[in-house]
Parts: C-alpha cells; sequence; structure tokens
C-alpha cells in the first residue's frame, strides 16, 4: 500500500490547484481482502500550520466525508489535538486523534512528503474510532474483529504486519538456520513463506512464528503491506523489496 513518489503531471497540478483553491486535498486509497482502504489530507499543515490527517478502514464515503468535516472546521481555525474525544465527526461515535510515527509516513504517507519537498518535515494526526459499543482500540472490551481494520500509527513500530504475532508462516531449513530472507510471498489463500532462496526444498519446510521473524530481522516490516497474491524480492538485506504480483504453481 506504500505510494510510489511518481505522480503524473496532470495529477500534481489538480493537487496544487485543490490546495491553492481550498487549502487541502484527499488523498485516497482503496482497500481490499486483505489491506484496509485510507484517507489523508494533503495541503493541512502548508495552509493552515495544521497537522495532516489520515483515517483508515470505514467505508471511503463516510472517512471522506469525516476528513471533510475535520478539515473544514481546521479552516474555521479549529485545532485537533491527541487525547481528546471528538464527538461530531462520525455520528454517534467518538474518536481520538494520535500523533503519527515518522517511521510509518513512508508506507502511509508517502504521497503527501512528495508535496513536502520528499521530507517528512510536517506533523500528522490519526483519526482513530471506536467498535459499536464505544470503545477504543486500546481499551480492553474493543471487538477483536477489527482490530486491523485500522492500525494503530503511534506505536507498534517493531511489528507492522495486519497478523497476529503467533501467526505461523513457512519457510525452510535454510532460511531457519540465519540466511538472510530475500524472497516472500502471501498466497491467494493468505499463508505467509518467507525463504533464503528463490527456489526453497519444500522437503525441508519448517514453520516460524511471523513475530518472532520479524524480531530478528526488522527490514521484513516493509512487506507488511504485501496483499494476496504479492510477492516481494530484494537482492541483498541492503537492497529494496520489489513487489509485484504472482501466480501460484
Amino acid at each position: 500500500m506504500q505510494i510510489n513518489n511518481f505522480i503524473d503531471i496532470d495529477t500534481e497540478k489538480l493537487i496544487r490547484k485543490n490546495i491553492n483553491e481550498h487549502g487541502y486535498h484527499f488523498g485516497v486509497i482503496d482497500g481490499d481482502e486483505y489491506l484496509p482502504a485510507f484517507t489523508f489530507s494533503i495541503g493541512l499543515y502548508q495552509s493552515y500550520q495544521h497537522p495532516e490527517i489520515i483515517i483508515f478502514g470505514l467505508p471511503q464515503e463516510v472517512m471522506q466525508v469525516a476528513l471533510n468535516t475535520i478539515c473544514e472546521n481546521i479552516k474555521k481555525k479549529k485545532v485537533y489535538a491527541e487525547g481528546e474525544n471528538y464527538d461530531n465527526i462520525l455520528n454517534k461515535y467518538p474518536v481520538q486523534m494520535i500523533e503519527v510515527h515518522k517511521e510509518n509516513y513512508f508506507n502511509y504517507l508517502d504521497y503527501v512528503s512528495y508535496f513536502y519537498d520528499n521530507t517528512s518535515n510536517f506533523p500528522a494526526l490519526q483519526i482513530v474510532w471506536t467498535d459499536q459499543q464505544g470503545n477504543f482500540p486500546w481499551d480492553k472490551n474493543f471487538d477483536e474483529n477489527w482490530k486491523f481494520n485500522q492500525p494503530l500509527l503511534d506505536r507498534n513500530t517493531e511489528y507492522k504486519f495486519y497478523e497476529e504475532k503467533e501467526l505461523e508462516i513457512y519457510t525452510t531449513t535454510k532460511t531457519k538456520e540465519g540466511n538472510p530472507i530475500l524472497w516472500v510471498y502471501h498466497t491467494h489463500d493468505g499463508d505467509w513463506e518467507f525463504h533464503s532462496e528463490e527456489h526453497p526444498d519444500f522437503e525441508n519446510v519448517q514453520m516460524l512464528q511471523l513475530g518472532d521473524l520479524v524480531k530478528q530481522d526488522k527490514s521484513l516490516n516493509d512487506v507488511h503491506i504485501l496483499s494476496y497474491g504479492q510477492s516481494a524480492i530484494r537482492k541483498d538485506v541492503n537492497s529494496p523489496w520489489e513487489f509485484a504480483d504472482y501466480e501460484e504453481e
């Protein structure tokens, strides 16, 4: 779900026009069977010195209406801050704001960074919504079925996957022995495979917990946005991942 920094000329012109005329523009990223949709602002910090805003996991129409309400309030000098309940954003359900950790900008606000000279020199807040009983994700009784609908971008930078840490993934003996992981596959069935070789020997298949694997190699967090039926490959541990669709054998 990371946004490529390349933006075509017409799109860039439209975004800058909206920022100049209205003070902001909305970026819209659709979700799929695995990844949640999200919507974010571009231009609030430039226009009003207010943090940019991002929201996850609700229908796009709902998120855009909520974000528009907030942006229009900001134009009227409203300042949103962490730790406060806001009851007029999502009908009867309260929301709160949390600060987005800079380490999450690359995955979710890369598009915004483009308009700040390809830097992270702007603050951002995430709108966090409750379950139907009014519980926030950090509350004890929050509905666990909604746990991965909105990643909390102020925390969990050591483990970013939309999966429980205890999830068992497929690998082979060679990888388990400590060889660097260069091939990652997220199958159409939702299974994860992490390999040190292009053509692994599945006669030596091993099962490991995803959390343990990420603890050993934090750079694996960069592939947490792989959707079903996608792969990620890198030349070595210091090279960037290249993402692609793949056909399972």
